[in-house]
């Protein structure tokens, strides 16, 4: 089975492919721009490998409108033109008496011009060439082959050494120009190669950790939750995202210990109520004659009632704890008018005093659930108080503080912030008849966090027993509200 290419090495291959174009565009250009300038030096007048020089004299003697002319010429050398014998012109019109009334001379260059290609692998010995005149007139093109000649416009041909040596010239140029495009494309190919390397290298290192970080994490399993992905020493990104996944990973295990001792919990509570259910019904059932029956249905049905309400509650905190931070809002709710409707319909052996503001004390919430949250407060209260329960509602800094206050024992400083962990109950609340079911504070909390809130317990400032303090933003801050339960829960 062929193996694939990990996801770390192909990120390294395809930054590195990159950097490498990247780089490869202005660096090729560059060559290529330096080749054209170098053939278009290499082709100027002034550089010509062969300049084919041309000097002709004239003379004229005799009368401005006659008499006879003798001319000189050479090429690449100076010319002496010695005085001419009258005797020997051939005019007739000049005499004795006469002598040279006029001398000029001209010059003129020509250049063997190479016409010379970029294409480093071109042959020499086929690249074409011109003459061109120092006036910038071009006079033929012919390939270098053919070069009998230095100049065009006369008779006189070179020896074969001389046009040999012309060729070689010619050919040499080209050859140059070659070897110098092949410096510039290597030069060119190994700049790109350097920063391929170096790219390669630097992202290897970059992203060792990156692997490390993968492989640990490859073998993390929901059964060793304890490792741990290591943190690199530099404090750059991915120091920082090794850190995130550390920190994720610490808070998934914290929630796999919770999830993990809440089933264990759930099922602790549900195999109490399920075994004595199930007692009652064998021993009624062995001795149905000695079975006082009126009565094993009542305790039947109390123990029915008892997991109905467990079930009712898990389901609930499995409804809040999925549906997270609300995102919209549901409804305005009045706390005054919520907290005298509830204690209206409640019934208490205890004495129930309510210290209410004149406004509405409007909320964004869900009136079942925060209804549901008064009540946890109050049974709470109900189980642990002497006498005496109070609710108390203000307002402060644009949060509504709901307090609900009973005369009983109080909670331990230390035991403060455990009441509200799930399924737990103090030792003095451990009894299946006054211990309810260990959710009600945690309930509440997570409902008073799911309406932007929060709830903790302290201590009555003047008189023994506990105090539950609820906060939640008013209506005026806009909060996002929470999410909507159905009334049965309630």
């Amino acid at each position: 089975m062929k193996r694939r290419m990990p996801q770390s090495r192909r990120l390294r291959r395809r930054i590195t492919v990159i950097a490498m174009v990247v780089v490869a565009t202005p660096v090729l250009a560059a060559a290529v721009l330096a080749a054209v300038f170098l053939k278009a030096e290499a082709m100027r007048f002034e550089n010509a490998p062969i300049t084919s020089f041309g000097i002709c004299v004239d003379a004229r003697v005799g009368e401005s409108k006659g008499g006879a002319e003798v001319q000189k010429c050479a090429n690449d050398s100076s010319v002496v033109l010695k005085w001419a014998e009258v005797d020997e012109l051939t005019s007739n019109d000049i005499t004795e008496e006469e002598v040279p009334t006029s001398v000029g001379a001209s010059y003129h260059s020509v250049a063997l011009i190479p016409q010379l290609s970029i294409w480093p692998m071109t042959d020499p010995e086929e690249i074409f060439y011109a003459f061109l005149g120092d006036t910038g007139e071009v006079y033929e093109s012919s390939p270098v082959s053919q070069i009998t000649r230095l100049r065009p416009g006369y008779n006189s041909r070179g020896s074969m050494d001389q046009a040999d040596r012309s060729r070689a010239k010619i050919t040499q140029v080209q050859r140059t120009l070659n070897h110098q495009v092949l410096l510039l494309t290597g030069g060119a190919v190994l700049l790109i190669s350097l920063v391929g390397g170096v790219v390669w290298v630097a992202m290897g290192r970059v992203l060792r950790p990156v692997e490390a970080i993968r492989r640990e994490m490859a073998d993390i399993t929901e059964h060793d939750l304890s490792r741990r992905v290591p943190v690199p020493r530099a404090r750059n990104e991915i120091a920082a995202l090794a850190t995130t996944v550390n920190a994720t990973l610490d808070r998934l295990e914290v929630a796999v210990e919770d999830n993990r001792r809440f089933v264990a919990d759930v099922s602790h509570e549900l195999r109490s109520p399920i075994a004595a259910l199930r007692a009652e019904l064998e021993i009624a059932t062995a001795h149905p004659d000695l079975a006082d029956w009126p009565a094993v249905v009542d305790a039947a049905l109390a123990d029915t009632d008892r997991l109905q309400q467990l079930a009712t509650d898990l389901l609930l905190l499995a409804r809040l704890d999925h549906a997270g931070p609300a995102t919209g809002c549901d409804a305005t709710v009045g706390l005054v008018t919520l907290v005298v409707e509830h204690t209206a319909r409640r019934h208490t052996t205890h004495t129930l005093t309510t210290d209410l503001p004149d406004d509405p004390t409007p909320v964004h919430g869900s009136r079942a659930l925060l209804n549901r949250l008064l009540g946890n407060l109050l049974d709470n209260a109900e189980r642990h108080a002497t006498t005496t329960i109070t609710i108390r509602l203000t307002t402060a800094d644009d949060h509504a503080v709901l307090e609900v206050h009973d005369d009983g024992p109080g909670i331990p400083a230390e035991d403060r912030e455990r009441v509200f962990n799930r399924f737990t109950r103090l030792d003095d609340a451990r009894t299946r008849d006054t211990g309810g079911t260990g959710l009600g504070l945690p309930i509440a909390r997570r409902i008073a966090t799911a309406h932007r809130g929060t709830l903790h317990a302290t201590a009555n400032p003047d008189t023994p027993g506990a105090r539950l303090i609820t906060t939640l933003p008013l209506q005026h801050t806009t909060p996002r509200s929470p999410p909507t339960a159905e009334s049965s829960t309630a």
